[in-house]
């Protein structure tokens, strides 16, 4: 039984880091129809990010995930505006191999600056954490969740409760309606890009806190997010956070039992039957939400 609960608690916490990937990534495919392929190449860009600002300057990853994810947000607008951009309203598969050689020049180019060699961060606190009984709390894990839930929840606001927020719904919903009240599609699209980009460098901060790094990381987390939006419905963000969950649980239970070599297997047998159950997700409609 301990075992058991021990499991849930992982689950848990591994599925606060799956929701921040996944969040970004519903969010661009939701709003722009785009399949970002790249996505994993920015959580590991913002991985390498907060590892070299603890290695040069001593930045807890606590602090160095959020300087990342701005870096990020900078970079995301940037390769929206100048390059997907371009091809954005062309049918879905031309952005799908644009991002895919996007992806496949980053990957290369990390590999070339750092090699395929595994780093990580490793913190003062590393290893310990709260003991209650015969469970475990690890604290790097309980923080990555904690600050990744913060995040979920200023999207949250800030989709809700700005005017940008609003558009970025609005083209959503009816991209034409939209543009004909004024709303400058290039700019939601480009800003859409750059949350989603930014979100994904904080996922990759908060997996260097707790996990070993390295540049060919990324088509796992693509993987990852690609399974949480079909989880939780295309374009819904308390959908990639009940996703997020739900996978990280189904996979540590699922090791748990099966032993730890199902554990990327149980999330795409997962994928399979939402699919066939309900294939919008489990929190999915017909409209951005």
């Amino acid at each position: 039984m301990d075992i058991i609960l021990q499991a849930v608690i992982n689950g848990l916490l591994l599925g606060g880091i799956y929701a921040v990937v996944a969040l970004g990534f519903s969010l661009v495919w939701g709003v722009m129809n785009v399949i970002n392929v790249s996505h994993g190449a920015f959580v590991m860009l913002g991985a390498f990010a907060t590892y070299w600002l603890f290695v040069l300057f001593g930045l807890d990853p606590f602090v160095g995930a959020p300087l990342a994810m701005v870096a990020l947000f900078v970079v995301g607008y940037a390769i929206q505006k100048y390059v997907i951009n371009l091809v954005v309203r062309a049918p879905i598969y031309m952005t799908l191999i644009l991002t895919f050689g996007l992806d496949l020049l980053i990957v290369n180019l990390g590999l070339i600056a750092w090699s395929a060699d595994f780093r990580s961060v490793n913190t003062a606190y590393a290893g310990q954490g709260l003991v209650l009984g015969p469970l475990v709390i690890p604290y790097a894990r309980a923080g990555t969740l904690l600050l990744a839930l913060l995040a979920s929840a200023a999207l949250f606001a800030f989709m809700d409760r700005t005017r940008t927020g609003n558009a970025i719904r609005a083209t959503r919903m009816d991209l034409e309606a939209a543009e004909g009240v004024g709303v400058r599609i290039d700019r939601i699209y480009a800003l859409t890009f750059a949350i989603g980009a930014a979100l994904a460098g904080l996922a990759g901060g908060l997996i260097s806190a707790t996990l070993p790094i390295t540049p060919i990381m990324g088509l796992t987390y693509t993987g990852k997010a690609f399974v949480v939006t079909a989880l939780g419905g295309l374009g819904n963000m308390g959908g990639a956070l009940v996703g997020g969950i739900v996978l990280g649980l189904a996979e540590t239970l699922g090791a748990t039992v099966f032993g730890p070599g199902y554990q990327d297997a149980i999330g795409y047998v997962l994928l399979v039957l939402i699919l066939v159950v309900r294939p919008a997700g489990l929190l999915g409609r017909a409209y951005y939400a």
